[in-house]
């Protein structure tokens, strides 16, 4: 088994409802999402899949959420736009692109902050 990892940023801003603490006020992030990609198999070249594929991948589910107010978009209207909800958001989105070829995401790791990350498997 083979694990491809990749990263892109990307940077919005949110507030966190019922938050006790200062993130209940609008602030924002530049945020890192590393993607992990697995795959059992090499193609005619001896790749799982380029990199560039995976993070072209990734910059289209983030690019809908570059720059926005989180708590605008659809997929944040019933749950917060938490650090681990977009995580989740990211895999799902992900998991659909990657569903029908020889590779699987097998974790997204989004970055909050320099100190702080959430990673989301299933």
């Amino acid at each position: 088994m083979y694990t491809l990892t990749t990263m892109v940023e990307f940077s919005s801003a949110h507030t966190l409802v019922g938050h006790s603490g200062p993130c209940k006020k609008m602030h924002g992030h530049n945020w890192k999402v590393e993607v992990e990609i697995t795959g059992e198999k090499l193609d005619k070249i001896g790749m799982v899949v380029d990199f560039k594929e995976i993070r072209k991948a990734t910059n289209l589910v983030v690019d809908e959420l570059d720059h926005e107010f989180l708590n605008n978009l659809e997929p944040f209207s019933e749950d917060n736009p938490t650090a681990e909800n977009i995580a989740r958001y990211i895999f799902t989105k992900l998991s659909e692109e990657f569903s029908n070829k020889n590779v699987k995401v097998n974790s997204i790791k989004l970055w909050e902050t320099d100190k702080s990350a959430v990673s989301y498997k299933e």
